[in-house]
């Protein structure tokens, strides 16, 4: 009766380390799942940050080349005008730009124009710079 205990209690305990094991390895290949697909969500949450910055960005640029036209357009209205009054009259007193940054966004720019002193004094004082949604967001 001793060599059947003994018998048993051998088999149990092959049984509880096979338990084990199938336990630990579901467990490693769940983290390697879950790893995969967090990665693969972080990859394509970069790719979305990317694309949206650089749009972005090329909006900024479009609106920076748009204010250096109209900083040499102010120049030439100021050198050609003779009064202060002259001159709002032919440029106003303020522009504003937009420029489409994606379907949902736009780059909104304002500029209040100046009368300068002197040729070297800035033309125009920016005084809005901001990113707008054009729809709502779900």
């Amino acid at each position: 009766m001793n060599n059947s205990s003994r018998k048993k209690q051998f088999g149990m305990n092959i049984g509880s380390a096979s338990i084990l094991l199938v336990f630990v390895i579901l467990c490693l290949v769940s983290f390697a799942v879950l790893s995969i697909v967090s990665a693969n969500a972080d990859s394509k949450l970069s790719a979305r940050v990317l694309e949206r910055t650089t749009a972005y960005y090329a909006a900024c640029n479009q609106a920076e080349q748009s204010l250096a036209g109209m900083d040499k357009t102010l120049q030439r209205m100021y050198a050609s005008c003779d009064s202060e009054e002259a001159y709002f009259v032919a440029v106003g007193h303020g522009k504003s730009y937009v420029i489409p940054i994606s379907d949902l966004q736009t780059l909104q720019v304002t500029i209040e124009i100046l009368y300068p002193e002197s040729d070297e004094d800035t033309f125009y004082r920016i005084t809005a710079w901001q990113v707008l949604n054009t729809e709502e967001l779900q």
